[in-house]
């Protein structure tokens, strides 16, 4: 094979190695990216915590209850309501659409909180 064929057969080759490298590493990207979020929610001494929280659509909250005392966790437009919440008793919800979600506790509806959905 003459010189300068091999060079072009070692440039092809190279090429579609980098294709199939940047084809993979978007699979990773787009994988990683897929992945659903979950984040915690204390209940505590009366309040949520944090307070307000800003996610993206998918993102699975869980709110736990650490105080002595029952409490819940109720959406103000009824999207989502938990059952009365004893002590390290937890409740999910995942927002899967995009939004401003103001929640209370209905038996302490001064225990307030917000879920930002982008």
């Amino acid at each position: 094979m003459s010189r300068s064929m091999s060079i072009a057969v070692f440039l092809a080759a190279l090429g579609l190695a980098v294709l199939r490298l940047g084809a993979e590493v978007g699979n990773v990207t787009a994988n990683a990216q897929a992945k659903p979020e979950s984040m915690p929610v204390k209940i505590d001494n009366f309040t949520f915590g944090p307070a307000e929280l800003t996610v993206t659509a998918g993102t699975t909250l869980t709110w736990t209850n650490h105080d002595d005392i029952p409490h819940t966790v109720v959406s103000t437009d009824k999207v989502f309501k938990s059952k009365v919440l004893d002590t390290d008793e937890m409740f999910s919800f995942t927002f899967s659409t995009p939004g401003t979600f103001p929640y209370f506790c209905s038996l302490h509806p001064k225990m307030t909180g917000k879920v930002v959905v982008k």
